[in-house]
This record gives structure tokens, sequence and C-alpha cells, in this order.
């Protein structure tokens, strides 16, 4: 047994004036509370308790001893309940992490909005293309896309991130309007190196069937919004994220292409290091975040340009 339960038996021990009380108060055999005490006044070199036949009372030294650890006792009542107290407020700090272009754009306005109703929150808010430890880096909570690697992280489904194929008017004027995805490859391709499988864009159509196409063309960037800059240029057809494509297409700078036919969505999680005792903070802003996140989200959300 250790010395913060043998301080809880003791007290016990005293409180009840009997070892079976209080043994059975804390779930443990008689004969292990006999023991336990015998042991601890072994460790102090003096009687803490006189045992009779009527029951058991402290000595002098064991009444000191008992007040002592009511003392502690209460201070580690104390210290529980600040715990349990902090974890059920949304306070301290929240360190956020996501990639660049979902953060500038998605998620930015929503950090706003959250610390517009928690003021008393601090939030570190980062960005990274690269894949960031939570654990090594102290993240609290990370917006991530597609499906999730490790499984002993804690994480949250909000929704799906669709993508969409774009050029811009001119370009196709001069170009022509592909018709099916095989007609991407007589056009200058403005690719993603990081997903949607780099220069080998895959599509499903409206009856399942699915068609994988080889693009080339002239810029391959890992940052959506050089591509999207690009394809809003004339110079070439682009497959974007919706919210990083929506106000272009709004605004008719850029028009959807094969809308036959659709890219692969990716899942969007919050993930945490833990699935276990989740912060307060953690779980008040995956629930701020879920309902953001529908059908259309991107057609609706507060996109920052």
């Amino acid at each position: 047994m250790d010395r913060v339960a043998g301080i809880h038996l003791f007290v016990r021990v005293v409180e009840t004036g009997s070892f079976s009380k209080a043994s059975q108060g804390l779930g443990i055999t008689q004969p292990t509370a006999t023991k336990h005490i015998a042991a601890l006044e072994a460790r102090l070199g003096a009687r803490l308790l006189h045992r009779s036949t009527r029951g058991v009372t402290p000595t002098e030294l064991g009444a000191a001893y008992y007040d002592k650890c009511k003392l502690i006792a209460r201070e580690l009542e104390e210290a529980d309940n600040l715990a349990a107290l902090m974890q059920s407020r949304v306070q301290g700090t929240l360190r956020i992490n996501t990639s660049v272009a979902f953060g500038r754009r998605v998620l930015t306005p929503l950090v706003l909005g959250f610390m517009r109703q928690h003021t008393g929150l601090q939030i570190e808010l980062s960005f990274d293309d690269r894949y960031v430890n939570l654990v090594e880096q102290g993240i609290d909570l990370a917006i991530r896309m597609g499906r999730l690697a490790d499984s002993q992280l804690g994480a949250r489904y909000l929704g799906l991130n669709p993508w969409v194929l774009v050029a811009a008017p001119r370009y196709l004027e001069q170009r022509g309007t592909p018709m099916r995805p095989a007609d991407l490859a007589g056009h200058d391709a403005l690719i993603y190196s990081s997903v949607q499988g780099d220069e080998r864009w895959q599509f499903t159509g409206a009856a399942g069937g699915n068609e994988t196409v080889t693009v080339r063309g002239p810029l391959r960037s890992n940052n959506l919004s050089a591509l999207l800059a690009a394809a809003r240029g004339g110079l070439g057809v682009a497959a974007l994220p919706r919210y990083v494509a929506w106000t272009s297409l709004k605004a008719g700078a850029v028009q959807p292409l094969l809308q036959g036919w659709t890219l692969p969505a990716q899942e969007i999680h919050a993930v945490f290091p833990s699935p276990k005792l989740v912060p307060s903070k953690v779980r008040s802003f995956c629930d701020y975040l879920a309902p953001r996140f529908g059908p259309e989200w991107w057609t609706e959300a507060d996109l920052a340009s």
C-alpha cells in the first residue's frame, strides 16, 4: 500500500475506531489494514493506536499524527477537486495545429469565433503541411485530412473535404473544355504535389465507373494558393479543394470542369493525443467545430481570402 493510501487508512481507523469498519470503507480486508498500520508503527518506531476489545483509540502521538494526516488528506482532496474543476472549464492554453491552406482559409475564422465565446482561453495556432507529432510538439488538437494512420490518437470525425477540377475561362477559350478525364492528357495541368496522386488524377463517374489519367503541366507545387493563382491566371487546369476554389468559382474567375465526375474526397478529423481523459477545452472546441462541417460547408463557411 502506498503512503497516500496509508494516510487515508490511518485516518479512517481513527475516525471509525475499528480496523474492520475502516477496511470495509476502503475496499480492503481487515488483515491487510492491520498489517499496514503495524508496518507504519514499525517504520515510525512508535505506537500510534491502543487496541482493546472495545475498539481502537489513538495514543498521544497517534492523535498528533492523525491531525497531520487529516490535513494532508484534505489538501489531497482539494488538489483532486482543482484538477476536476480545471478539466471541466474551458481555460488555459489550447494548442491547435493544421495544414497551411486549411488553417488560413477555414480554421482561422472558426478559432476567432471560438475565442469570442471563451475569453479566458489562450490559443496557440500553428500551420504546417508536414506531419506533426502531437505528443512531442505539445499539441492539444490537430485538424487532419485523409485516412488516419495512428490508431492510438483520439479522433472525432468532422466531415468531408471534396475536390473540384477548375480552369479559367480564357484558358478554356484557348485550349477547349475537357469533356471526360482522358481529355486531360492534352491539357496543361497544375499539379499539387501532396495529395490526389500527384500527376495521376483519379475520377469516379456518376454511374460508378473509375478512370485514372496521367497529367503533365507547367507548374507543380505543394501550395494550394499558388495553384489557384495559376489557374486564375489561365495557365492550366487545377484540382483543388472546394474550399480553396469556392470564392473564385463564385466570382467566375475559374469554372468547374467534368461535373459528371468526382475526385476523391478526404475525411476531416479533429485528432488529439489520447482518446482518454480528453480536456474540456479540446472537447468544447470539437463540439464547436462539428456542426460547421455539413454536406456543403464550404458554401456557408466564413472563408478567409
